[in-house]
């Protein structure tokens, strides 16, 4: 296969819609063309495509609405764990503390929790933090 034909190819089953990978499988599978999934990227990034056609859906707002497992009460912590992680995160989520801060939370792939306070210069106090990590192991088994 000349290399103008595979990129008519390629342009034609990205016009119908097949993504990147199906087109790598369509070319190898049944052209017998063997292009890693990078060299298909930049050659698609040449040809005339409509690449509106391949935009994601917006997320379902009920699907990135964090899952709230307490709702806050007058001077209790409240955790709450996000169904989108992070980037680089393993566990995350956002924190009200009882005294009125706020924070976020994530926990790394080497299990290091990292909390960093958020809004007006609040912080949290050291018993806030206790109550955290508390509140925290609670959410985080009934998550298992």
């Amino acid at each position: 296969m000349e290399t103008t034909e595979r990129d008519e190819l390629i342009g034609r089953l990205l016009q119908e819609g097949n993504s990147l990978s199906d087109v790598q499988k369509v070319l190898e599978e049944e052209h017998d063309v063997k292009l890693t999934y990078m060299e298909l990227r930049l050659i698609s990034s040449e040809l005339e495509v409509n690449w509106s056609a391949f935009d994601p859906p917006e997320p379902d707002p009920v699907e990135a609405e964090p899952d709230v497992l307490d709702a806050p009460g007058p001077g209790k912590t409240s955790v709450t764990v996000s169904k989108i992680q992070r980037p680089g995160a393993v566990a995350s989520g956002d924190v009200t503390f009882a005294s009125g801060a706020t924070g976020e939370w994530h926990f790394d792939a080497m299990g290091r929790l990292s909390l960093n306070p958020t809004g007006s210069g609040e912080r949290p106090t050291e018993e806030d933090v206790q109550d955290f990590q508390v509140e925290l192991q609670t959410v985080m088994q009934g998550k298992m």
